[in-house]
C-alpha cells in the first residue's frame, strides 16, 4: 500500500495533499493537524473533489492521532508557526524546533522507516533539527526549498523570455532565501544557455527577484505562499515513491562536498526510493564557490543558535 502522511493541514500542507491526491499514484494520503477537526475538514473537502478531478487516492484527516499514519513511506512536515510581530529569530527557531522534534518523535513511533521531507521554516535549521531528532541517515531526512526557488526562477525567466517554463532547466544552491546561490551557467532553455537569450542586467534582476520571491508573496498576500511550496513538496514525494530518480536541488547535509561539512544547504541530488541516492558534485567557479561559502556561513550561524538551545 502506497501511503504518505502530511503533517500540518494549513495552506501548504493541504495543497501538498491535494496535489498528491490528484497525481493518483498513492493509495492514501493522511493529513494530521493539532487543531481539532481541521485536518478532517481539509481531507474531506479534497476527497469530495475526487469524482470531479478523476482521482482515486483516499484522503483522510485526523487530529493529532499519529497511529493513523502507521506504515507511511514518506512523511512531509509543514508544521510550525509563522514569525509574529515582536518575535525574534531565536524565538521562532526555539518554538518551531520544539514542534519539529515532537512531530518527528511521533512519526518515528509509527513509521520508523519513513523518509522525512521538511517544509517548515526556517527551512535549513528545521531540517537539521528533524535529522537530529530522527536519528536517521541524512539521506532519509532532507528539506524542500530548492525546487520552490528554482520554480520561481524559471517562472520569472519564462515571463521575461515569453517561453514555456517547462522548457527551462535551472539549478540553485545554498540556503533558502537571501543567501541562495543561483547558477546561471547551469540554466538553459531547451538546451540553449540562458545567457545567450537575455541581457546580463535583466538576468541579474531576475536572480535578485528570485532571492526575495517568498517576501514578494508575503507583501502581496499578507501571508506566505502555499500553491508552489505545496506542489514542490508533492513533486519530491512522487520522485521518491515512484523511484523516478529526478535530479532536484534539495536541502541536505553536506559532508565534504564543495568543502562544506555538517551544514545543511541546497544541493543537486538524485532522488529515488531510498531518498537521496547521490549528491551531484557539480563544478563551481570561483565566484560561485564564494557565494556558496557565504551562504554556508549564514546557515551555520542559525544552526549554532539551535545548538545553543540544547533542545536535544
Amino acid at each position: 500500500m502506497k501511503k504518505v502522511t502530511v503533517v500540518g493541514a494549513g495552506n501548504v500542507g493541504a495543497t501538498c495533499a491535494d496535489v498528491l491526491a490528484q497525481k493518483n499514484f498513492l493509495d492514501e494520503v493522511v493529513l494530521i493537524d493539532i487543531k481539532e477537526g481541521f485536518a478532517e475538514g481539509k481531507a474531506l473537502d479534497i476527497w469530495q473533489a475526487a469524482a470531479i478531478n478523476h482521482f482515486d487516492t483516499r484522503v483522510t484527516g485526523y487530529t493529532n492521532d499519529y497511529s493513523k499514519t502507521a506504515g507511511s513511506e514518506v512523511v512531509v512536515i509543514t508544521s510550525g508557526l509563522p514569525r509574529k510581530p515582536g518575535m525574534s529569530r531565536d524565538d521562532l527557531i526555539s518554538t518551531n524546533a520544539k514542534i519539529m522534534m515532537d512531530v518527528v518523535g511521533k512519526v518515528q513511533q509509527y513509521s520508523p522507516d519513513a523518509i522525512i521531507v521538511v517544509v517548515s521554516n526556517p527551512l535549513d535549521v528545521m531540517t537539521y533539527a528533524a535529522h537530529k531528532a530522527s536519528g536517521k541517515p541524512a539521506s532519509k531526512v532532507f528539506g524542500m526549498a530548492g525546487i520552490l526557488d528554482t520554480a520561481r526562477y524559471r517562472a520569472f525567466l519564462a515571463t521575461e523570455l515569453n517561453v514555456s517554463p517547462n522548457d527551462i532547466q535551472a539549478l540553485l544552491m545554498g540556503g533558502h532565501g537571501d543567501t541562495m546561490v543561483p547558477l546561471p551557467r547551469y540554466t538553459t532553455v531547451s538546451g540553449i544557455p540562458v545567457t545567450d537569450l537575455i541581457a546580463e542586467d535583466k538576468l541579474n534582476a531576475i536572480i535578485e527577484r528570485t532571492k526575495g520571491g517568498g517576501g514578494e508573496i508575503v507583501k502581496l498576500l499578507g501571508t506566505s505562499a502555499w500553491y508552489a511550496p505545496g506542489a514542490a513538496a508533492a513533486q519530491m514525494v512522487e520522485s521518491i515513491v515512484n523511484d523516478q530518480k529526478h535530479i532536484f536541488p534539495v536541502c541536505v547535509r553536506l559532508d565534504g562536498q564543495w568543502g562544506q561539512n555538517g551544514v545543511y544547504l541546497g544541493s543537486p541530488v538524485r532522488l529515488g526510493r531510498e531518498g537521496i541516492e547521490e549528491i551531484i558534485n557539480i563544478e563551481l567557479n570561483e565566484k560561485e564557490m564564494a557565494d556558496l561559502n557565504a551562504s554556508s556561513k549564514a546557515v551555520k550561524s542559525v544552526m549554532d543558535v539551535f545548538d545553543g538551545m540544547n533542545l536535544i
